[in-house]
Order: C-alpha cells, then structure tokens, then sequence
C-alpha cells in the first residue's frame, strides 16, 4: 500500500514537472492592432492548440494611432506582428521601415490587385468600400429617386440630405474625401465640396455619430444619406431584432463613386518570434481565418477562395470600379488635402 502510494505521488510529481515545462515552452505572440478588430475567440484557441503558442491582442486606438505608436517604438517592438494599416497609411508604413519581408505561400490566393508592396513587407488580409449609404424607406415615403452617384448630391432636390464623417478625425471620412479626389482630381474636388456645403451637408466628427446620430434608418435623425460602406446593409439586416427579407439601406457603388479600403499584416522588425510570427500571418490569410472576417468585422476577406456568408451574397455588393488615389500621393497630400477641405467646409 505504502508502494502504492509512493509511485502515485511520483507519478503527480512527473506530470507537473511536464505540464510546467509544456507550459514554459509555450510561446506567447503579439499582434498590435487597431480597436475595431475581431476574430472569434475559437478560431484564436484553436490556432493556439495546434501551434503550442499564445496570441496576445494589443488593440492600440485607431489605425493612425495604432502604426504611430508601432513606429515610435521601431527600437523596442511592443508587439510581433501588426494589423491594420490600410492603404491610406500604406506609404507611412513602408518609409519607416519597420516590416520584414514575408512571402507567405497564402499570397497564391490573394488577388493582384490587392497586393500593394512588391516585397511582401506589408500582405493584404481584407477591403471594403467607403460610399453612400440611403434609407429605402425615406426615399420612397417622400417620392425621390435615391442618389445613385457622388454627382447627385450637390443637386437642388438632395439639399439637406447628406452627412459625412470629418476626415481629420474619421477613417471612412478620410476614405470618402478620398473617393472625390479620385472622382474630380486635386482641381476639382473641392468645388465639388463647395456645392456640398451650399447643399447644407452635414459633417459629423466620426461614423458612429454621423450613422447612429443623423441617420434615418438608424437614429431620429434627418439625414438620410451618410457615408458608410458597401457592407453596411448585410450588417444591419444580421444585427436587426426582427428577421428581414430586404435590407433597409443600400449602398451606392456607382463608377468611382467608392474607395476602396484595403488593410494590410506585416511582421515587425526586432521580433524575437519571426517563426511563429509567420505562422500567424499564414493562419491570417488562410480561408479558416478569412472567412470568420465577414461576420466580425463588416468587411471582405482578401482571400479569393474564402466562402462569404449568406446575409453578405444576399446584401453585400463590391464596387467593380472605385476610385483611385496612390498611396503615396495619399502621404504626400494628406494634411494639404485635409486642411483645403477643413478650409472650404468648415470655416
């Protein structure tokens, strides 16, 4: 009995000795983001198991901010891998010079023309267009055509219709501003934006305000046009209390009347896990993770390969021709282009 219990108590010794030393082994990664990500907490578990690695979520503000702090921090990484620049930061990113190069073999299922660095420093993961989104019900209550392009706004029957996200402040904001860069070219967008305030355009500082403080099909609002994105209508059919047959909104991606959003992982420089670093960025582009974006972030996976879910081939629509600004135009002009329209709208 004595020898019984002996050879137990080694036995518990022995499997804490390995569970400890298991647990040791196990590798923690970082991946810096910006606040709006999210992938199912399964997905995450499940990687973690079959690689024997922990990921760490280090959500760091927006965008903008987020790749500010990766930067200032160049030195000393405060993370392994960072999501979330997108295409109007894509420049900023590459001249600070804080990516390693990584081909991942997932870039076969990657399209082309999402594919923006030729050195693989920074690998597109998913997009989605900026544009107009209407209220369906305002507009057939009150006997108007819904725009069906940037042009109709600053029509006389559109006054009073429209609110828009401050670029200074608001990604899509930034992205629509963008969008009539594209559309009109530096000599005239800001005409443009001129007929959109004597059309009493209202600027809110930020999506939420602008689609949940001013707009019909989402608020009391009186506004029943907003900047948005094309996947905003399967979003509110998926969240809405009531089962819907029909979206209540509708996006407008009319020729370069869209711009499209394009974010980008990169494994940063200093790392001291560029090997599970990699595998990160390959379970990120692989369809397992692609097609959990839809659903948890209201945005397109990159992978050509990945199934969208129902409400999104229902409801979704991608623009087949948005409109176009380089990246680095886009850092160049940035502030100047910010400070014109801030100049014409605002004051």
């Amino acid at each position: 009995m004595c020898r019984a219990n002996y050879l137990l108590s080694y036995l518990f010794i022995l499997l804490f000795i390995f569970s400890s030393t298991a647990s040791w082994a196990r590798q923690t990664i970082t991946i810096m983001t910006h606040d709006s990500f999210n992938v199912s907490k399964e997905l995450i578990e499940t990687f973690e198991k079959e690689n024997n690695i922990s990921i760490r979520f280090l959500k760091s503000g927006d965008a903008g901010a987020a790749l500010i702090q990766a930067i200032l921090s160049k030195e000393n990484p405060l993370a392994d891998v960072f999501f979330g620049v997108d295409n109007t930061f894509f420049s900023r990113a590459l001249e600070a010079d804080i990516f390693l190069p990584y081909e991942s073999p997932q870039l076969a299922q990657i399209p082309d023309n999402l594919k923006l660095d030729p050195q693989y420093r920074l690998l597109p993961v998913d997009y989605g267009d900026v544009c107009l989104n209407y209220d369906k019900a305002w507009f057939k209550k009150n006997n108007l055509a819904p725009p069906a392009d940037l042009v109709d706004l600053i029509k006389p029957e559109y006054k009073n219709l429209t609110v828009v996200e401050n670029p200074a402040t608001s990604s899509p904001g930034m992205a629509f501003l963008l969008a009539t860069i594209g559309r009109f070219g530096e000599e005239g967008y800001l005409d443009y934006w001129k007929k959109l305030r004597e059309n009493n355009v209202t600027v809110a500082g930020g999506w939420e305000d602008a689609y949940y403080g001013h707009f019909t099909a989402a608020s009391k609002g009186d506004r029943p046009i907003v900047v948005s994105y094309a996947s905003s209508p399967p979003a509110v059919v998926y969240y809405s209390e009531k089962p819907l047959t029909e979206a209540p909104t509708a996006a407008v991606v009319a020729d370069q009347s869209t711009f499209r959003q394009i974010e980008f992982v990169g494994i940063l420089k200093g790392t001291k896990n560029e090997q599970h670093a990699k595998k990160l960025v390959d379970f990120m582009l692989s369809t397992t993770f692609q097609e959990d974006i839809p659903l948890q972030m209201f945005v397109f996976p990159a992978n050509m390969n990945a199934q969208l879910p129902e409400v999104f081939v229902k409801y979704a629509v991608v623009a087949e021709k948005p409109a176009l600004v380089k990246p680095e135009a886009i850092e160049t002009n940035r502030d100047k282009w910010i400070e014109a329209w801030t100049t014409t709208v605002l004051r």
